[in-house]
């Protein structure tokens, strides 16, 4: 009898510093597309994604937070992020995480969210 060893499964290549660009930038663009209801800014500028990890298989784990936790979308939002993020092409498992700590401050916005709500 022989020992039959377990299958293993493929580990997929490095994504090179090119192709993860590339795919950061699809990324970003579908998080973009996600808006807190009560403003009008895209979740991505509002600072309310805190970071994104990709792995060489492309699987997708995000952290991210709501300006309040008693946000009325609290229990929608990580499922709407996960909805945008899987409509990017070759995108493997999705994870949203929620965290409250850092809580979120406005100083987590960027410049053009800023313009756009006329915080300057």
């Amino acid at each position: 009898m022989s020992d039959a060893a377990s299958p293993q499964v493929p580990q997929a290549p490095p994504l090179s510093p090119e192709e993860l660009d590339a795919f950061t930038s699809k990324l970003v663009t579908a998080l973009k597309t996600v808006y807190d209801p009560e403003i009008p800014v895209d979740i991505y500028e509002l600072g309310l994604i805190y970071k994104v990890d990709v792995a060489d298989n492309k699987d997708v784990a995000v952290d991210m937070t709501l300006t309040a936790p008693n946000c009325p979308v609290a229990g929608e939002m990580p499922g709407n992020v996960k909805a945008a993020l899987e409509t990017v092409e070759g995108i493997g498992e999705v994870t949203v995480n929620m965290t409250f700590d850092p809580p979120w401050t406005p100083d987590r916005m960027s410049e053009e969210a800023k313009l756009e709500l006329n915080m300057f």
